[in-house]
């Protein structure tokens, strides 16, 4: 009769079961799609506007914390649960794995050959010390140094390799709870924020996402100049970068031009392009004759502002394309010849100035340049555990390949008098990739006859 186990031996078996692991694996890769197709941290408007649901649809998301899913109570539970299991798991298993790795049988009985699938025996001639030199000599060439033991007139030898990588799997164990921990450690002093920094303009604070509050910074970000280059035939942006200057008591301290997947780091923060706009209307500079009297003039305004032209008719610039329909830079324009009414707006080319004069009218224009200032849109992250996932995902790299591609191999080898000649009975086995082993004990069991043979 099995004897009845108490309340905690069934809560250590829960906790060391695969079965637990594999549905903590299946929970939380389905739970991460969550955060995969929901974006996260917007603000209220954005959820409500980009996914049309309703207030209430809104509240009851946001009380399961399904648009913060990565700090959620129940994420957060989720791969604690699995880091306990974990845990659990290698504390249970690896003392045995150390004893089978300090402690190797030495002694090969008949019983122990009989679960070999990789074992052979050979009769030779000679006297045991003679058998047992040539063997140790084998297996110091083909294998590893044996451990000999002698008893009753026989001796066995024991030869083993790889007998670390019996410890891959906990060191990749390990390795995702210290993965675990950074991403813990980032979460909960690190953030991930946004700014937008007017050309030659500074900020010494920056917007958390999810937050309408500001959070400064002990230093100050400058942006002394935004470049953004086009796609021939279009409006669509082909590279864009910021020259960003790190001050510290007014002191320019570090300089660097940031570009997509090149950021700047500085003490801990790390700033990333990521999106520009306009900053203010553009100002425009045409140049204006007068057809009737040759007369030549430039004007110079802002977007939407009257430019006074000779005569007492104004210019008004109404917008701006860096390519239009492959004709370069142009802008529209229209005409007020003085009584508030606006003329029919038209279209003047910055690399054609001659475009104008087949319009008519009183005046000839020409665009000379349009100078448009940027803000620069960054990213800003703090990790602290950023080194702490790093050593995390080194050592997984180095347990899963002690794990997958290393294995303990050992081989036993008895030898003993027989009634004529002397018997050789040896055998092996793997923990891992059996057909490799085969394959090598086979060729093992040539050199072992060959060597005896001789």
């Amino acid at each position: 009769m099995s004897k009845e186990q108490s309340f905690t031996d069934r809560l250590w078996d829960f906790f060391c079961s695969l079965k637990l692991a594999i549905s903590i694996l299946i929970l939380l890769a389905t739970t991460s799609i969550i955060g995969t197709v929901i974006e996260q941290n917007l603000t209220p408007q954005d959820y409500m506007e980009k996914y049309g649901m309703s207030e209430s649809t809104y509240r009851t998301l946001d009380a399961l914390q399904f648009f913060d899913m990565y700090h959620s109570y129940w994420f957060l539970s989720l791969m604690g649960l699995f880091a306990v299991n974990l845990i659990c798991c290698s504390i249970k298993r690896l003392p045995r794995i150390i004893k089978v790795v300090r402690e190797p049988i030495l002694v090969a009985d008949d019983g122990l050959f009989r679960t070999f699938s990789n074992k052979e025996e050979i009769v030779t001639t000679g006297t045991v010390e003679s058998v047992r030199d040539k063997v140790v000599a084998l297996l110091g060439d083909k294998f590893a140094s044996p451990v000999v033991t002698e008893q009753d007139g026989k001796v066995y030898l024991f030869s083993q390799k790889g007998a670390l990588s019996r410890f891959g799997v906990y060191v990749t164990h390990s390795s995702i709870l210290i993965i675990f921990l950074g991403a813990m450690i980032g979460n909960i002093w690190g953030y991930k924020a946004y700014v937008n920094i007017v050309e030659g303009q500074s900020i010494k604070q920056v917007w958390p996402r999810g937050s309408q509050k500001p959070l400064p910074i002990d230093f100050e970000v400058r942006c002394d100049n935004f470049d953004v280059s086009f796609y021939e035939g279009g409006g669509r942006p082909k590279e864009f970068a910021s020259d960003l200057v790190v001050l510290e008591n007014g002191q320019e301290v570090l300089k660097k031009r940031i570009v997509v997947n090149d950021p700047l780091n500085y003490k801990g923060l790390t700033f990333y392009q990521s999106s520009y706009g306009p900053a203010g209307d553009p100002v425009y500079q045409f140049l204006i004759k007068n057809r009737e009297t040759g007369e030549t003039v430039t004007v110079k305004g802002q977007q939407g502002k009257r430019l006074g032209l000779p005569g007492g008719s104004a210019l008004i610039p109404m917008g701006y394309a860096e390519s239009y329909q492959n004709f370069g830079p142009a802008a529209q324009v229209s005409i007020d010849a003085g009584d508030n009414q606006r003329g029919t707006p038209f279209i003047v080319f910055k690399n054609y100035p001659q475009f104008d004069e087949k319009r008519g009218g009183a005046y000839a224009i020409t665009l000379v340049d349009v100078q448009q200032s940027y803000y620069t849109g960054l990213q800003v992250a703090k990790d602290p555990g950023v080194w702490v996932v790093w050593l995390g995902c080194l050592l997984m790299v180095l347990g899963s390949c002690g794990a997958f591609f290393l294995s303990h191999r050992r081989i036993w080898v008895s030898i003993q008098p027989l009634n004529k000649g002397i018997g050789v009975k040896f055998g092996g086995a793997a923990h891992r990739n059996q057909p490799a082993f085969a394959l090598f004990f086979d060729e093992l069991k040539k050199d072992f006859s060959d060597a005896l043979s001789s």
